[in-house]
């Protein structure tokens, strides 16, 4: 599918990646969705994968809740720039290190539904419009929730079965 051009694009691309990445970590073994991951990933395995995509949701949803209210977001997070992603990306797997495959699962279905919701609050030209907002520079708001959605989830079900070789 192209890159969506309207909300019920967005929600039914994101939807359907969201799903896809779903349904193929439920159909591995048990063993094969507790893999480590080859040498030379950052994310070691399935769950790191997960918690990684969660938290970029909430880095996304924390963007939103400043820039809609006039402020100016900490992008991509606080200390880091867009140059400096592979530490942040570093950051993200250590914290979330420990995390078992039915929490991983839990919670980003959690955030996933945080962000849905969030688009579901929008009209077409709210999402899609560029410069519409100031947070989101000369771009629509509509890009970084393809990015951190739709986009997000084939890159993840895409390094899995790479790193699983499935």
């Amino acid at each position: 599918m192209p890159r969506p051009k309207n909300k019920e694009e967005l929600l039914d691309l994101g939807e359907k990646n969201f799903q896809k990445l779903h349904n193929y970590i439920d159909g591995l073994s048990p063993e094969q969705q507790t893999a480590t991951f080859p040498e030379g990933y950052l994310n070691r395995n399935i769950p790191d994968v997960l918690m990684h995509l969660h938290e970029w949701h909430l880095m996304l949803l924390g963007w939103y809740e400043a820039g809609i209210t006039g402020k100016k977001p900490e992008m991509p997070a606080k200390g880091y720039t867009w140059k400096s992603m592979p530490e942040l990306n570093r950051k993200i797997q250590e914290q979330y290190a420990d995390t078992s495959l039915a929490e991983a699962q839990a919670t980003l279905s959690d955030s996933y539904q945080q962000i849905r919701s969030t688009i579901e609050k929008h009209t077409n030209e709210e999402l899609f419009e560029k410069k519409r907002y100031k947070w989101t520079g000369s771009t629509s708001m509509g890009a970084y929730f393809i990015s951190a959605t739709a986009s997000h989830y084939d890159w993840a079900f895409k390094l899995v079965k790479k790193c699983l070789k499935v």
